[in-house]
């Protein structure tokens, strides 16, 4: 898979009140890379995962999936794309406390009425070092152990890229290290595209390449 931002431009808001949250980008990622997008808060990072995830149109220019616009695609087409191709870990773990960690990782797979789904869950916590926990609620997971279920929910499907935002911010350092680890893991085992978007540089020089992010533009 390869995601190409093509003279990206993202503004919000209208009249005197519009702000450019990214400005002019270019650049490329593909299956098997592990990149970095590094900067302080709104720098406009974010914005700019947000656009290679297809979770956010631009302004101007062009977001390549594969070479085609995203523009081409239908909201149905670009909800597939997300939903079998792309991979969303967030700094807020955003897993249901009534549901058990193998519950948490089966919900969205169930929703998309995906094959082999319940296989897949276990699988994929097998997969984050967490296969002795399946029936364990967020409540009896620690905070290390709660960031591997929403790695896990991520990975269930089998994505070619995995764009993570702040995935260490609500954890200490050891903690943080094990994701980054496993991160790091997955990139070079299986092949995995991953990006990772954080304000802190040594997280980001755990990845292969670095893009430095300042007022809007790449730097």
């Amino acid at each position: 898979m390869n995601i190409t931002l093509d003279h990206v431009w993202k503004a919000y808001g209208e009249g005197p009140g519009k702000f450019w949250a990214v400005q002019d980008v270019q650049f490329s990622l593909s299956t098997g890379d592990f990149v970095s997008i590094v900067g302080p808060s709104g720098s406009g990072k974010s914005t700019l995962l947000h656009l290679v995830g297809c979770l956010d149109t631009p302004t101007e220019g062009a977001v390549l999936v594969d070479g085609e616009s995203t523009a081409k695609k239908s909201d149905r087409e670009l909800s597939l794309v997300r939903r079998d191709r792309i991979g969303f870990v967030f700094q807020q773990f955003f897993l249901n406390g009534a549901m058990t960690a193998w519950q948490n990782v089966l919900l969205p797979m169930e929703i998309g009425k995906v094959k082999d789904r319940r296989a897949k869950a276990t699988q994929a916590l097998h997969a984050v070092g967490l296969g002795a926990k399946l029936g364990s609620y967020p409540s009896e997971l620690s905070g290390g152990e709660q960031q591997r279920v929403a790695i896990a929910r991520a990975l269930a499907n089998s994505p070619d890229l995995l764009l993570s935002d702040e995935p260490t911010g609500s954890l200490d350092a050891e903690n943080g290290e094990k994701i980054l680890a496993m991160l790091s893991n997955l990139n070079e085992e299986r092949g995995i595209g991953v990006v990772v978007v954080t304000h802190d540089g040594d997280v980001a020089s755990k990845a292969k390449t670095q893009i430095e992010v300042r007022d809007g533009r790449i730097s």
